[in-house]
C-alpha cells in the first residue's frame, strides 16, 4: 500500500473528527444570533450546497495545480473560515463563511480523491479507498460526542479546535504527500503503465458503463447514508416504532459499527474477487436492507436494516471508488469531481424528496423510493463487463 493512502486516511479521521466536533454546535451558535428555524437550517445546508456547486471547478484546480495543492489549500480555507466563524459577531458574516468553507471542503474532498486513485496501482485500488473511507469513519464516530462536551463549555470552542486540527492536517499533508508531480504511482510496485497517460476527459467517462455504475451507486450512498439516514430515521423511530431518540442512536451505531467490520474486507473483496460481483453484492445487501423499511414498523427489523446498510455501505464506500480509477487513473480532478457531486447531490435532495413524501403518503412510500434509488445501482452493476 503506497504511504500516501496512510496519510490520507489520517488527515480523512482529523476532517471528520473535527467536522462531528462541530456539527453540534452549528445550531446552537446560530441560535445565539436570535434568528429563527429556518436561518439556522440554512447555515447548515450553506456548507453542503456551495460544497456540492463548487466541485466541478475543484477538479479544475486539481488537473491544472496539482492534488496536493489544491489539498492544502482546501484544506487551510476550511480552517480559516472556521476559526472565523467561531469569531462571528452577526448571523450574515457567520453564514458567508460557512458557505465559503464548503468551497474548501469541494477542494480537499476532490483533491484527496484524486490523489488516492492516482497512487494506488489497479491491485490496491479497492482496499487504499477502504482505508481512506475507514478514516472519516472512524472520525464521524468520535467527532460528535466530543463535540456535545465541548459545546457545553462554549458554543465557540468546537470551531476554534477545529481549525486548529484542519491547520494541523495541512501542514501534515505537504510534508508527507510527496508523490513528484506527473510520475503517477511513483514508487509504487505494479502501477499500471497507462498510469503515465494524461487525464481522461469527462465526456469520454460518461460513455463508460464502468464510470456510470459508479455515479448511480454513489447517487444512492448519497442519497440513504448522508441524507435519508440522518433526515427521516430519528423521526421515524419516534412517530413510528414509539421509541425514544436513544434507539436512532443505537440504529445508527449497529449501521456504523457494521460499516467499519465490512471495510477491514470489503477492499480486498473489490481487488482480488472483482469489481462488479463485489459491487453486485453491496447493490444488493444495500437494496435488500432499504426494503425491510418499507414493512410494518418493528424494533428488530429497524436495527437488522440498519446494520445491513452499514455492511453494503462498506461495499459501495469503496468499489465505485476503485471503478472511477480504472477509468481515470491519471489525474483526473474533473471525473473524481463528478463523482464527487453525485453523493453530494444525493445528499442534498434525498431528505427534501423522501420528508415530502412522508407528509404526503407515509414512511414507507418514501423508504420505497430510498429503495428503488438504491436498486438502480443494482441494476447499472449487473450491467458493468464481467470481466
Amino acid at each position: 500500500m503506497p504511504r500516501e493512502v496512510r496519510v490520507l486516511a489520517v488527515v480523512a479521521f482529523v476532517v471528520a473528527l473535527g467536522f462531528g466536533i462541530v456539527a453540534p454546535a452549528i445550531p446552537l451558535f446560530a441560535r445565539d444570533f436570535g434568528v429563527g428555524t429556518t436561518a439556522v437550517g440554512l447555515a447548515v445546508s450553506a456548507f453542503a450546497f456551495f460544497r456540492f456547486v463548487s466541485a466541478f471547478s475543484g477538479g479544475s484546480l486539481v488537473e491544472r495545480f496539482g492534488e496536493r495543492a489544491v489539498l492544502a489549500t482546501g484544506l487551510v480555507v476550511v480552517a480559516v473560515t472556521t476559526g472565523l466563524a467561531g469569531l462571528a459577531g452577526s448571523f450574515p458574516v457567520f453564514l458567508a463563511l460557512r458557505a465559503t468553507g464548503g468551497i474548501g471542503s469541494a477542494m480537499f474532498t476532490v483533491a484527496s480523491l484524486a490523489l488516492l486513485l492516482r497512487v494506488s496501482p489497479p491491485t490496491h485500488r479497492g482496499r487504499a479507498a477502504a482505508t481512506y473511507q475507514g478514516g472519516f469513519i472512524l472520525g464521524g464516530i468520535a467527532g460528535p460526542a466530543a463535540g456535545g462536551l465541548l459545546t457545553q463549555l462554549s458554543p465557540r470552542l468546537p470551531f476554534l479546535l477545529y481549525a486548529v486540527a484542519l491547520l494541523a492536517a495541512g501542514a501534515v499533508a505537504l510534508v508527507l504527500l510527496r508523490t513528484p508531480a506527473g510520475v503517477p504511482g511513483a514508487g509504487v510496485a505494479g502501477a499500471a503503465p497507462d498510469l503515465e497517460r494524461g487525464p481522461v476527459r469527462l465526456r469520454r467517462a460518461l460513455r463508460s458503463r464502468v464510470y456510470i455504475a459508479a455515479l448511480v451507486a454513489n447517487l444512492g450512498v448519497g442519497w440513504v447514508l448522508f441524507g435519508v439516514r440522518n433526515s427521516l430515521v430519528p423521526l421515524y423511530v419516534t412517530e413510528e416504532l414509539g421509541r425514544g431518540a436513544a434507539w436512532a442512536g443505537a440504529g445508527f451505531l449497529a449501521g456504523s459499527a457494521a460499516q467499519a467490520l465490512g471495510l477491514l474486507r470489503s477492499g480486498r473483496l473489490a481487488d482480488t474477487w472483482g469489481r462488479r460481483p463485489s459491487l453486485v453484492l453491496g447493490a444488493a445487501l444495500g437494496t435488500a436492507s432499504m426494503a425491510l423499511l418499507v414493512l410494518p414498523p418493528v424494533t428488530w427489523v429497524f436495527l437488522l436494516s440498519m446494520a445491513g446498510y452499514g455492511l453494503a455501505a462498506s461495499l459501495l464506500a469503496s468499489v465505485p471508488a476503485a471503478l472511477v480509477g480504472d477509468v481515470s487513473p491519471a489525474r483526473g480532478g474533473r471525473v473524481v469531481a463528478v463523482f464527487q457531486m453525485s453523493a453530494d447531490l444525493g445528499a442534498v435532495v434525498g431528505p427534501l424528496a423522501a420528508g415530502w413524501l412522508t407528509d404526503a403518503f407515509s414512511y414507507q412510500v418514501a423508504f420505497g423510493v430510498s429503495t428503488a434509488v438504491v436498486a438502480a445501482g443494482l441494476v447499472t452493476a449487473l450491467a458493468l463487463p464481467r470481466r
